[in-house]
């Protein structure tokens, strides 16, 4: 993308690590120096890898917006590189774009790269779809305020941010890219991504005071919102672009001087100008665009702070000051961290110049912003590539992760004033019901208004909430009942053991707002409550096995024959008098079951003993009366009056059969012993009594023979239970189940149907 500048001379190479802040030299031991300069080789490699890792994945493949997606790869990074951010970092932006082409990237990403870089690229997909859930309620007006729900989906991005800090420039640097994309290739960009850009995303770099992000994301957006007014800007501005140069050359080259002369070491610049910056001053101030005092800018950058005062000096008595527009931004910083001085004087022509001084710390501040603090010391004490910081480099990386947290804050609490101020009432309420405060080691907690350092303590963990005794709010003892406000640094205090108060359940104490909280100690106090309710029962059951002499009893097992699933279970119930040590004991001492009837019956048979209830004599069972266990074997269906014999069996008393059955005859031949005679007692052949038979009927196959059966069957008053057939060529096969009370009724029945016209053969199965 082309841009106007008025640069007159180009800036000093940038120091690709930001030295000044980077160099572990300056903060850490000697010893370190080695270990600090394997760590950056380390993450060298790692870009290398992570590039050629999804070079492979992302050639030929398109972003919905059109885009080659290795080439917004290597836009992302180098926009990274351009803000100081590690090459660690700039690798974790390819593995975000290949992840989308991965099958399982989660465990693909953690053997190839580890666990950290993965954690990354998932958490930064999963806040696109955040955002892009956003974007889609965005009205078009380029400036119309945010809406509740808005508000309230961007809190969720400033929650992800809160979990991994390095997302927050993957994210402005990836939104950048695709706003350069638009413009480089001149398509038309969706007025909700171009308003996404400039209402959110640009205000998050203003805070983090990442100025070189910041500008370029304005100017693309206000290109695409309004895109007449953009045109009519920078037409204004290149009709005069000559004798503006012109005009700043001279300038400036007589401020180098008067700088010189003055023993003042310098650079002096001429400073780009931004066309959204512009227009926001000529909307605010209603002043035309020869009135804009930033259209003609110098920067002075100096080696301290004594020489800002210095150069700031030199220059009002080179030029006439505008009392005015005059900020003094080091003795009192910009919320984000920014310092500068800031004048405007005329010249003799009375031309209004601007005219900024810092130190080059403060440029490079300014440039990258507080993000050059952390983007080398995000993965947590032990730095990238195992890399350990000690000291007091440690601590000044966790103040700045607190810098960077802190203006995140205060950009949600721009959000929601500024929809209150367009009349959202709502937008506000979002806000107030939350606070975040920060850990020694800069981790930001979510927690309810009005949470104490008890809530935080049970927060970061359970354990660390029992044996919480006191806290430092900003390095300052205070009460446990302190209501904590955002931004806080909150270092518990707790005991090597113990638990908690029960006056923290007290709501009149207020030591908990989180419900979370209050549980957990309720839970601490009735698992307390259940120990000692189990220790009784425990001591309860343990007296009465000793009683019984039953210590040799294993008490799992004792509670699992009762139905419970522990031990402890049954303790439980025992010590709140839940369950009858009687039980107990009826399990320990099992009564003896009365002998079966039928049982002692047959065993008095097998031994050759009279049956008092049989009367029929030694050895003899009579079918058919009473609570005798005796069966009809089905193998061969005896009736009265056939000739029986019984088999014992196991378990099933006497089962009886024909004398006749090749069963029967197997089996007494087999085990003699098991044996017995058996007759038909007088139920059994009693008229009301009813047995099944099979008749089995072979025949030539016709038509009407199975009527003419059946008649003479019904004539007889017989009923039939079941019949199966089967034919095999002319031939009939029958088997008919009857019912009778008497077999020697059968013989004349079974006669006539011999008879019948086709019948071969009748007979007993």
């Amino acid at each position: 993308m082309k841009t106007a500048s008025l640069d007159v001379q180009a800036p000093e190479a940038r120091s690709a690590a930001h030295a000044a802040i980077v160099d572990l030299a300056a903060v850490s031991p000697m010893a370190e120096d080695d270990a600090a300069a394997g760590a950056l080789a380390s993450q060298h490699s790692m870009l290398q890898r992570a590039r050629a890792f999804a070079e492979p994945l992302l050639t030929a493949q398109r972003f919905d917006t059109g885009e080659d997606a290795l080439a917004h790869a290597d836009g992302v990074s180098a926009i990274l590189q351009g803000v100081g951010a590690s090459p660690s970092l700039r690798a974790a932006a390819y593995l975000v774009y290949a992840s989308d082409y991965l099958a399982q990237p989660q465990d693909v990403l953690t053997r190839a790269f580890g666990s950290d870089a993965a954690a990354l690229a998932a958490h930064t997909v999963k806040l696109v779809q955040v955002q892009r859930n956003a974007r889609d309620t965005l009205a078009h007006e380029a400036d119309a305020p945010l809406d509740a729900q808005q508000v309230e989906r961007i809190r969720k991005m400033l929650l992800a941010f809160s979990r991994d800090l390095r997302v927050v420039l993957l994210r402005l640097a990836s939104r950048l890219q695709t706003l350069r994309f638009y413009a480089e290739t001149k398509q038309p960009c969706p007025r909700t991504l171009a308003r996404e850009s400039l209402q959110i995303f640009a205000p998050l770099a203003n805070r983090l005071g990442i100025w070189q992000i910041k500008w370029e994301l304005e100017d693309l957006s206000f290109r695409f919102l309004m895109p007449d007014t953009y045109r009519s800007i920078a037409k204004s501005l290149d009709e005069k672009r000559l004798e503006r140069e012109r005009h700043i050359e001279q300038v400036r080259q007589q401020l180098a001087d008067a700088l010189r002369d003055a023993g003042i070491a310098a650079q002096v610049q001429g400073r780009p100008k931004h066309l959204y910056s512009i227009w926001k001053k000529m909307q605010g101030k209603a002043l035309s665009i020869d009135k804009v005092f930033d259209l003609r800018a110098l920067r002075i950058i100096v080696a301290d702070v004594h020489a800002c005062y210095a150069a700031l000096s030199c220059v009002h008595e080179l030029w006439q000051p505008l009392p005015d527009e005059f900020s003094d931004y080091i003795a009192r910083p910009k919320p984000n961290g920014y310092q500068s001085l800031h004048t405007v004087v005329v010249d003799a022509q009375g031309r209004s110049i601007e005219i900024q001084i810092r130190t080059q710390a403060m440029h490079e501040h300014a440039e990258s912003g507080v993000a050059a603090h952390w983007a080398y010391k995000e993965a947590g004490t032990k730095g990238y590539a195992g890399v350990q910081a000690a000291g007091d480099f440690e601590s000044r990386v966790a103040e700045a992760r607190k810098t960077v947290l802190r203006q995140l804050l205060a950009w949600e609490r721009d959000l929601a004033d500024g929809a209150q101020g367009e009349g959202s009432a709502g937008a506000r309420g979002l806000f107030d019901d939350r606070i975040y405060v920060f850990t020694p080691g800069g981790d930001i907690i979510d927690l309810p208004t009005g949470a104490t350092a008890v809530d935080l303590a049970y927060t970061l963990h359970t354990n660390l909430g029992h044996r919480c005794r006191g806290a430092r709010v900003d390095g300052a003892m205070v009460p446990l009942q302190t209501p904590l406000q955002s931004g806080q640094t909150v270092d518990i205090v707790s005991a090597k053991e113990g638990g908690p108060s029960m006056d923290w359940l007290n709501p009149e104490l207020g030591y908990l707002q989180s419900p979370r909280a209050r549980a957990k100690v309720r839970a601490w106090f009735n698992a307390l409550a259940q120990q000692a309710t189990i220790a009784r029962g425990r001591e309860a059951v343990e007296k009465l096995l000793q009683r019984e002499g039953k210590t040799a009893v294993k008490l799992d097992d004792l509670a699992a024959q009762l139905g419970f699933r522990s031990a402890d279970n049954l303790f439980d119930v025992v010590g709140k008098d839940e369950f009858s040590l009687r039980t107990i004991e009826q399990v320990l001492r099992p009564a003896e079951p009365a002998p079966d009837p039928d049982e002692v019956i047959v065993q008095k048979m097998l031994r050759g003993e009279p049956d008092d209830r049989a009367g029929e004599g030694k050895g003899v069972l009579v079918v058919g009366m009473d609570s005798l266990l005796t069966q009809l074997a089905r193998c061969c269906k005896p009736a009265p009056p056939d000739a029986i014999g019984g088999y014992v069996t196991r378990g099933k008393g006497v089962a009886v059969h024909r004398a006749d059955c090749s069963n029967f005859r197997h089996m007494a031949t087999a085990h003699r012993e098991r044996v017995i005679p058996v007759t038909w007692g007088r139920q059994a052949t009693a008229e009301s009594a009813h047995y099944a038979v099979d008749i089995c009927i072979d025949a030539h196959d016709r038509p009407g023979l199975l009527r003419d059966v059946f008649d003479v069957l019904a004539q007889g008053k017989t009923a039939v239970l079941s019949m199966h057939n089967q034919t095999t060529r002319d031939q009939l096969h029958i088997v008919l189940t009857l019912q009778t009370s008497d077999t020697g009724k059968l013989g004349g029945l079974l006669s006539r149907v011999s008879q019948i016209s086709g019948i071969l053969r009748v007979r007993r199965k």
